[in-house]
């Protein structure tokens, strides 16, 4: 099964094509405010690099938040028409489960996505057997909440995301040796590789994922307008 996937809702514009979880092609760009005007020519890129074309692809899929609620809607968007062309599946994956697939890590894993003014959006999972199981919600909160539901698990905790490493200090502090936190940036950043991954296991076990944004919170323009009633 041949699959694209791409992410579009953080600063990286990214796109892959994989066989089955085996990765064929991976193409990043980390810039924010472009991905309306770069994606398609990165896509197309991808395309011409690997001597595939949209009619070759079995799966679409792309993360569907929380982050970038314009990218989102870019990413959600350019999915919905290459199903309409060739009409293939299409699965949309939440950029916390895309990132913990960034770890192999046999245990808990945290997503952690900056949000701005100490929040993060949040999701727990648990990779066991090569499976990972998303343990709760996934929730929008402050760094100092998110840590104190951390601490109740009382268990070895793999951070990845961003989040991770804008709080490392303060998840160190607080969780002390259950908090494992790699300097490397592989843990930062959203992988279409790793969303691609995601959306295979997701296809095979016939999870219900639809393709349909994961916003978590309101946008500004909704608070500002909530506001103003």
């Amino acid at each position: 099964m041949k699959i694209l996937s791409i992410n579009t809702s953080s600063n990286i514009c990214a796109a892959a094509i994989l066989e089955d979880t085996t990765l064929i092609k991976e193409i990043t760009i980390n810039d924010a405010n472009t991905h309306s005007v770069k994606l398609m020519p990165l896509i197309d890129e991808l395309f011409k690099s690997t001597n595939l074309s949209v009619q070759d692809i079995d799966l679409f899929a792309c993360d569907k938040g929380p982050g970038s609620f314009t990218g989102i809607r870019i990413g959600i968007s350019t999915i919905k028409a290459f199903c309409d062309v060739t009409n293939k599946p299409s699965i949309g994956i939440s950029s916390l489960t895309s990132l913990a697939y960034l770890s192999n890590y046999n245990g808990l894993i945290c997503s952690l996505i900056d949000a701005k003014n100490d929040n993060v959006y949040y999701g727990l999972f648990e990779h066991k057997n090569g499976t990972y199981t998303q343990i709760g919600e996934f929730l929008v909160d402050t760094i100092f909440n998110i840590t104190e539901i951390l601490k109740v698990c009382n268990k070895p905790v793999f951070f990845v995301g961003n989040g991770s490493r804008i709080y490392k200090d303060m998840l160190e502090s607080n969780l002390k040796e259950n908090a494992i936190i790699e300097d490397d940036e592989k843990y930062c950043n959203l992988s279409a590789y790793c969303t691609g991954i995601a959306a295979f296991d997701a296809f095979k076990s016939n999870q219900n994922t639809p393709l349909s944004p994961l916003y978590l919170k309101k946008s500004n323009a909704e608070r500002e307008l909530e506001e103003k009633k």
